[in-house]
C-alpha cells in the first residue's frame, strides 16, 4: 500500500516536522504544525488543480495530549504509513 491509496479516515504519521510555510490562517510562518512521528487522520483528499497528478491531503494530527488539531494540508512526502513507523 502507498500513501496515494489512502482515503478519508485512514491513519497516517508525519514523516518529518511540518511547519507553516506562511499559508495557514491564524498561524505564523515557521510555526510547528505537527512534530515528526505525530499520528493523524485524513479528513479530506484532493489534488492540485494545475497538476491533477499531485495529491494533497488534509490531515488532523494529534498533539501531545492526544487532541486532534486543525486540518493541515500535506503532500504525500509529508506522510508515512503506519506500518513504516517503528
Amino acid at each position: 500500500m502507498n500513501i496515494e491509496d489512502l482515503d478519508l479516515g485512514d491513519v497516517v504519521f508525519a514523516a518529518h516536522t511540518i511547519v507553516d510555510d506562511g499559508s495557514m490562517p491564524e498561524s505564523e510562518e515557521g510555526e510547528v504544525l505537527a512534530e515528526e512521528g505525530a499520528r493523524g487522520v485524513i479528513v479530506m483528499k484532493g489534488y492540485v488543480e494545475e497538476d491533477p497528478s499531485r495529491s494533497v491531503f488534509l490531515v488532523r494530527f494529534e498533539d501531545r495530549e492526544l487532541n486532534l488539531g486543525r486540518p493541515i494540508g500535506c503532500w504525500t512526502e509529508d506522510l508515512m504509513l503506519p506500518e513504516l513507523v517503528s
